[in-house]
């Protein structure tokens, strides 16, 4: 295994060191949480996390107008309950802490059990569990994937506007249910860990429905031309979305060019032009990424005038 890593014991340590030396606004406390430099005085604040390996999410979010603290697990790995606990105590301004926390059984659970704690000692603490990978068919069990992000930004940007806990909580949660997003890739990706991939794949197949951990799709097709792979994904896609004007993210799994995300973007805008969607607007890059995996997610999420200005709205974060 070739990995650009010091001691695979250290990749998580090493890593955060790395994005403290690259990104001046914010800190590490207790070795893998990451907090905002300058606390807010006032307001509610936002915490997300979970298994590292996503880069740049979750903590390369952690600036004005997005989140105020990331608690960052090992690969693939959700943080424990009093690293979560610590973030909210940290980053609590009175005014109570919401929690973003993606749809999987460990993060549910870990992050769960930091509320209750955090409750225990008067803090306020309100949570959504973001739900967006329909490549899972029962509801309740969809995984939380790329359209987490949209969701860090959008209650990111109503902590600013100074709205309350609870306000915030009913709004994220009326977004967070109408993104929905589906992913593919050529490749697993190589866990630096463990020095193994995520699973095995022909040269000559894709995976369709991908998690972001390394897990295979929910279905082994042979290749195709990308015109006939976003046709099929998109085909899935608006099938649960009727939206007629959506905001499309356009998302590399890590181990994607730039180049070839921008030929997925053109032909997703010729077919979702074909069957009458108008994009108001593009997000293309790597947001919630799977190590190395060669990759895309597309996220859709139905637009209106107060969403896009939150979208819009400027934060110190890079990678948005």
């Amino acid at each position: 295994m070739k990995k650009l890593i010091k001691q695979k014991e250290h990749f998580l340590k090493d890593m955060l060191d790395g994005l403290v030396i690259a990104n001046d606004d914010i800190d590490i406390i207790a070795e893998t949480i990451v907090v905002r430099r300058h606390k807010k005085s006032q307001g509610v604040a936002i915490v997300s996390g979970g298994g590292s390996g996503h880069e740049p999410a979750h903590a390369g979010y952690v600036a004005q107008g997005m989140l105020d603290a990331a608690v960052c697990g090992e690969v693939f790995t959700s943080p424990t309950p009093d690293k979560v606990l610590e973030a909210i105590k940290a980053v609590d301004t009175g005014d109570g802490v919401l929690l973003v926390v993606k749809n999987y059984a460990g993060d549910v659970m870990n992050f769960e059990m930091a509320q209750e704690m955090a409750e225990m000692e008067g803090i306020q603490v309100e949570m959504i569990i973001v739900k967006d990978d329909i490549s899972v068919s029962e509801a309740t069990q969809r995984r939380g994937v790329a359209g987490t992000v949209f969701v860090h930004k959008y209650v990111g940007y109503l902590a600013e506007q100074g709205m309350t806990l609870k306000d915030i909580k009913e709004k994220g949660e009326a977004v967070a249910s109408q993104i929905k997003s589906i992913g593919m890739s050529l490749t697993p990706p190589m866990v630096p860990t463990t020095g193994q991939y995520g699973f095995d794949i022909d040269d000559n197949d894709i995976e369709i429905g991908i998690g972001i951990h390394g897990e295979k799709g929910i279905e082994r097709i042979q290749y195709e031309e990308i015109d006939c792979i976003v046709e099929r994904l998109l085909g899935r896609l608006l099938k649960e979305s009727q939206a007629q004007s959506l905001i499309v993210m356009i998302n590399g799994m890590g181990g994607t060019p730039l180049s070839e995300l921008n030929i997925v973007t053109k032909f997703s805008a010729r077919y979702l032009e074909e069957q009458n969607r108008e994009v108001a607007q593009w997000f293309v890059g790597d947001y919630m990424t799977s190590l190395d995996m060669q990759g895309f997610s597309i996220t859709l999420l139905p637009s209106d005038e107060a969403l896009l200005k939150a979208l819009q709205a400027p934060t110190a974060s890079r990678y948005f």
